[in-house]
């Protein structure tokens, strides 16, 4: 099984930004540990702060992966294009966030990526991606 945990902008910052809603720990360190946990799926990582990018990476990736989990982050309520690259794509897509999206702002309860997204997995911390893989296993 071949798996791409996508993030989207700021989350380069984990372990230094806000670590009160994210936490104290790096991403790199998360990924690490999930693939050494999941040594029998091979997991890929890309982080980007530019909606095109990410755009790109679900094109390039899109047809050819078992599965992507996206923390589109902002992206999440402002990005048609991101919506629309997820339509566009046959590899399926869970959306993940690290914090409760639904105890947070009201801006940050919708999201353009849900319609398109086989699932959603929100407010567990870095759990949250352990949980998107175990949706595809």
């Amino acid at each position: 099984m071949k798996l791409l945990i996508l993030n989207g902008p700021n989350l380069n910052l984990l372990g230094k930004r806000e670590p009160e809603i994210y936490g104290s720990l790096t991403f790199d360190d998360e990924f690490k540990r999930l693939q050494q946990k999941y040594s029998n799926v091979t997991l890929a990582y890309f982080q980007s702060n530019i909606e095109g990018e990410i755009i790109d990476k679900l094109h390039e990736v899109g047809f050819s992966y078992d599965g992507i989990i996206l923390n589109a982050a902002a992206y999440t309520h402002t990005s048609v294009g991101i919506a629309d690259a997820i339509k566009g794509i046959k590899t399926p897509v869970v959306e993940v966030h690290i914090s409760n999206v639904y105890a947070r702002e009201e801006f940050r309860h919708q999201s353009f990526i849900a319609p398109n997204a086989k699932g959603i997995i929100t407010g567990f911390g870095l759990l949250s991606y352990e949980l998107a893989i175990l949706s595809f296993l």
